[in-house]
Order: structure tokens, then sequence, then C-alpha cells
């Protein structure tokens, strides 16, 4: 036993000789891009951080800085610490954070009025543009935050402005169905219909879509139509939204077809 302890004093002891040595290196010998990049590229190492640290000493307004160093600490759910970070990027660069820290608040906090106020903030700053945080259109991800509000008369107008944004052929299939969902829980059943269909219309494979209209089928008792989407729903489950971080707002389960099965019988 004396000697694990020995041997694992000495492995301790030649890790933080390396720590050291590497940190004294990048200090001494790199730029302080080289030393931005190397700190990236290990998100979330102890090494890392400890980088960051040293670069907001050296460039505390670089906005980069305090973004990189939230990104890690966010995806394992420390918001307190996260968040703290993004807010300093967001208060030097708000037109290049903004969207990022609005959709955060959207799919991780489930914080919709904090979404949609860096939504909005963000695209008073860009009139003209349609912006795309993190690579969804901002109407998509306003749409989301107002069907999170149940203020579903505003998250129907918010997706269909994004599919005008988009185009249809190229629009999120999920903004049909989430406007889909919208008007049925305005109890608009034919509008919600027609949404459906064009998602599908879009991919056969849109097992939201498939539920949708088995409810929609099942409530005027239509049967036979209502199995068929129920079948296929199931045939096609593997293909539904689907993101290993979060769930969505719209998220289905096989629960919700076996209930539906239910109801038919």
């Amino acid at each position: 036993m004396k000697r694990f302890f020995k041997i694992l004093k000495l492995i301790l002891a030649s890790l933080l000789t390396v720590y050291s040595v590497v940190i004294i290196y990048m200090l001494a010998f790199s730029s302080k891009e080289d030393r931005y990049t190397f700190a990236s590229h290990l998100q979330g190492a102890c090494l890392s951080q400890s980088m960051f640290e040293i670069l907001k000493f050296q460039d505390p307004s670089n906005d980069r800085i305090y973004f990189e160093q939230s990104v890690p600490y966010n995806k394992r759910g420390y918001y307190e610490k996260g968040f703290g970070l993004l807010d300093k990027a967001v208060e030097i660069d708000p037109k290049m954070h903004l969207g990022y820290r609005g959709y955060m608040k959207l799919r991780f906090l489930r914080d919709f009025k904090g979404a949609l106020e860096d939504l909005d903030r963000l695209d008073s700053l860009t009139p003209g543009v349609v912006d795309t945080p993190w690579g969804e259109d901002i109407d998509f991800l306003r749409g989301e935050a107002y069907f999170g509000l149940e203020n579903y008369e505003k998250s129907k107008f918010y997706f269909k402005r994004s599919i005008e944004n988009q185009g249809e052929d190229w629009a999120d299939i999920q903004a049909f169905v989430y406007t889909g969902l919208s008007e049925l829980e305005l109890g608009n059943r034919e509008q919600a219909k027609n949404h459906f269909d064009q998602a599908l219309n879009q991919s056969k494979y849109t097992v939201e879509a498939h539920i949708g209209l088995a409810r929609i089928y099942l409530e005027n008792a239509e049967l036979k139509k209502s199995k068929f989407h129920l079948d296929k729903a199931e045939e096609y489950f593997s293909y539904k939204r689907n993101d290993p971080y979060n769930e969505y707002l719209n998220e289905v389960y096989k629960d919700d077809l076996s209930l539906l099965k239910n109801f038919e019988a």
C-alpha cells in the first residue's frame, strides 16, 4: 500500500510539473492568439481554464475569451458560472453574443421571456438582417419562446414568418409542426391539419406531424386515418426530433403513441 501511494505521489508530481512547464512555455514563447487557440481546443480542462484566466488578465476586453470559457460550464449545467462569463461577452460585444445567449436561455434554461429580450434586442441592432443565432432562424426561436409561454397566436405568427424568411423548401420542418400545434391549441383543427400536411410534404418521416394528424383524426372519429398516421409515427419514430443536451418543447415519446392507441381501442 505504501508503494502504491509513493507511485501515486510521483504521478501527481509529474503531472503538476508538466502542467507548470506548459503554462510557462505558453507565456514565454507564444502569442496571445496562440494561447487563445490552445485554451479553446482544450475547452473545460483545468489547463484550459487556467489559460483563460491568464488571457483575461492580459486582454480583459476580448469578448471571445469570455465566450469560449463559458461554453464548457454551460454544457455541463454549471449555469451560474457559465452565464456569468457569457454575460461579460455580451456586455463587450452584444451584436456577436446576444443571439447565442438567447438561444441558451430558450433551450437550456427555459427562460422564455429572457430569451425574447435577447433576441428582440439583437434584432434591433441588426436592421434589415434576418439573424441566425447559433445557426437557427431568429423568428423560429422567437416562435419557440412564445410557444413555451403558451402565447399561441404570437408563436404561430413567428413560425409563419420563419417559413417566409427561409422559403417553404428550405424552412425548418419543425416550423410547420409548431404552427400546426399552435393552431391545434387555439382550436383550429383544419388549419392545424394543413400545416402538419405541409410538414409531411417536406418529409414523410416527420414523426411529430404524424402524431398531430393522428390526434386530429381521432378527435373526428376517423379511426382508419388516425391508425394510419399512428402506424407511420411508430415506423419512423427513430427520425423524431432529438437533442443529446435537452428536451424540445414539442418532444414526442413512445407513451404518446400508446396513449393514442388506447383511445382508438
